[in-house]
């Protein structure tokens, strides 16, 4: 299971490994100071677990590099934590050359055998991808807003808006809420000529 920062607690990584004997892959942010302290202060330059990716679409170039590394012997106090890894990705915008640079820690209960920095840096991406959906779903339609909360209402409500932001994808719209303006112009006609619809 992989999880942004806000679940990376103590007891989650407990209930995960012993009660649904289940691997995790945790984001180690500074909501936990404590923890995220003494991951950055690991030995990350003596590393040689390392992978490099190169990638580019979404107007950007990027460039990822991760370090793993094996904890179990250097005192991080976190259930279950047998390695963690340094993710840095730099970002180029291909039009104004603008250049960011991010660093995420992780920590995850798959050993070594098990997390290759390539398989660690694969699960940290397919958590991003999710994160990014919902930021879309927060942003573009103030989800966390919605006052919908009892019953199947929420599940259905996050359906219809996934639907949408897929269906919104699928014909080419880059920004989901340009494409949701441009369907506004015509409420008519314009969204069920998208699904098809005569």
């Amino acid at each position: 299971m992989t999880a942004d920062a806000l679940h990376t607690c103590r007891k989650h990584a407990k209930w995960l490994v012993e009660t649904k004997k289940a691997h995790y892959l945790l984001v180690v942010k500074r909501n936990q100071p404590t923890l995220h302290a003494a991951v950055r202060a690991l030995p990350w330059k003596q590393v040689t677990a390392r992978r490099y990716d190169r990638g580019r679409g979404h107007g950007r170039r990027e460039t990822r590099s991760v370090r793993a590394l094996t904890v179990t012997s250097l005192g991080l106090d976190f259930p279950h934590a047998t390695q963690a890894a340094k993710i840095v990705r730099h970002r180029a915008c291909v039009k104004t050359g603008k250049v960011t640079r991010k660093t995420v820690y992780v920590i995850t209960d798959l050993p070594s055998t098990t997390a290759s920095p390539q398989l660690i840096a694969q699960l940290a991406r397919s958590q991003w991808e999710i994160e990014a959906v919902h930021n879309v779903r927060d942003t573009t339609f103030t989800e966390d807003a919605s006052k919908i909360r009892t019953g199947h209402g929420p599940a259905n409500m996050a359906t219809l808006r996934n639907f949408t932001i897929s269906t919104l994808r699928t014909a080419d719209h880059r920004s989901i809420a340009a494409g949701l303006r441009h369907l506004s112009y015509k409420p008519h006609t314009r969204p069920l000529d998208l699904i098809g619809l005569p």
